[in-house]
């Protein structure tokens, strides 16, 4: 069996692969135009999220039995057409999901305690201490919304820092335990101190955290999204920290993430974000470390070995 790689990979991934007994061809730089020229001699496919799985492309993959993403999202795959094939899906959530909870983490103490401003004001020879007092995380309530791999890997990094953790998982039930209390999203929307993001992108979680479900929030949050950038827009975030709702955001993720292809509206919007000191961005790297690059690859083709020999 061939399989076509069509992204970069970490290169462990091929003998991995040949281990299994595929023949591997893999071609990071590939473009969509030669993949449909070429697709229809695999069967199989890795990929990363350069390339859309959408039905013109599928249908030209007469010989596909399996999709493996090595990475957790799949709103750019047609899963619709993926199951009138009968075509495998494995992803491998599992290898980043340590990576992003260090990720959330990290950035949200880095706000509190006003790191990057510091640093930067120290560079210069500014010495400020009082404009710079933290926050302490301990003591606080984090909400998490979305309970799977990267949902509960943030609830077990948290474990150490003395605070209650609510998690709400609209389609899971049965998970709490004696360091997270199973919540319902009311709950959340009354107790949560600090509100981490750990949903995938589907229909349903497009704009989902509009300006009127954010008001319902009891008091003011700090927010996390490490997620996917479109569950909330540039407009809505500025705002919600207008408005007092959010008391800060750490953000890994962006509504668009190609700053060359950004509306009027975004780019405008997007510049208040920027100017904001209560704001902390980074370029969708949480997930993106040393070891998850390798630890994917591992995951993913356990998943194809356990599944399909």
């Amino acid at each position: 069996m061939k399989v076509l790689i069509i992204d970069e990979m970490h290169l462990s991934i091929i003998p991995l692969l040949e281990k299994e007994g595929y023949l591997v061809d893999y071609k990071p730089v590939i473009k969509r135009e030669e993949i449909m020229e070429i697709v229809h001699e695999y069967e199989g496919l890795i990929i990363r999220s350069k390339t859309p799985m959408d039905r013109p492309l599928l249908e030209k993959a007469v010989k596909l039995q399996f999709i493996g993403r090595a990475g957790a999202g799949l709103d750019k795959i047609d899963l619709e057409y993926l199951k009138e094939r009968e075509i495998h899906l494995f992803h491998a959530a599992e290898g980043n999901k340590d990576a992003v909870g260090e990720q959330a983490i990290g950035m949200l103490l880095a706000l509190f305690n006003h790191i990057g401003k510091a640093d930067q004001e120290v560079r210069k020879g500014i010495w400020k201490r009082e404009e710079n007092r933290g926050e302490e995380l301990q003591g606080k309530t984090v909400g998490i919304i979305g309970y799977g791999n990267m949902g509960s890997a943030m609830a077990k990094k948290l474990t150490g820092f003395d605070v209650r953790i609510l998690a709400y998982d609209r389609y899971k039930t049965g998970f709490g335990n004696e360091f997270v209390e199973e919540a319902d999203f009311q709950l959340l929307l009354q107790e949560s101190d600090i509100v981490s993001l750990h949903v995938p992108l589907t229909p349903e979680t497009r704009n989902f955290l509009t300006l009127e479900v954010l008001k319902k929030f009891r008091k003011p949050i700090y927010l996390i999204n490490t997620a996917r950038g479109e569950i909330i827009s540039f407009e809505t975030l500025n705002q919600a920290l207008d408005l007092g709702i959010f008391k800060g955001a750490v953000l890994d993720v962006l509504e668009n993430e190609k700053f060359n292809t950004f509306t009027v509206d975004q780019k405008s919007e997007f510049s208040k974000l920027a100017a904001r000191d209560n704001v902390i961005f980074s370029p969708h790297i949480a997930g993106w470390t040393h070891q998850s690059y390798v630890k994917i690859n591992k995951v993913l083709v356990d998943k194809i070995r356990q599944s399909l020999k």
